[in-house]
């Protein structure tokens, strides 16, 4: 079964470190937050990286 990355936009707070640590996942949107460039976007290495260094841990995968 495929899974999916989640962003919790409520919980981000625009530091951009997802999009700095994966440019080809996570861009940051017009209103600072945490956007994906792909919505079915790969569970790679870096993406869990990403995750693991938000600091709001408002990534997630389901």
């Amino acid at each position: 079964m495929a899974r999916f990355i989640i962003i919790d936009v409520y919980e981000c707070n625009g530091c951009g470190s997802c999009e700095e640590i994966c440019p080809e996942v996570f861009v940051m949107d017009d209103g600072d937050k945490a956007a994906l460039v792909d919505s079915e976007a790969a569970i790679t290495e870096k993406v869990e990286e990403a995750a693991a260094y938000c600091p709001q841990k408002c990534i997630s995968f389901e």
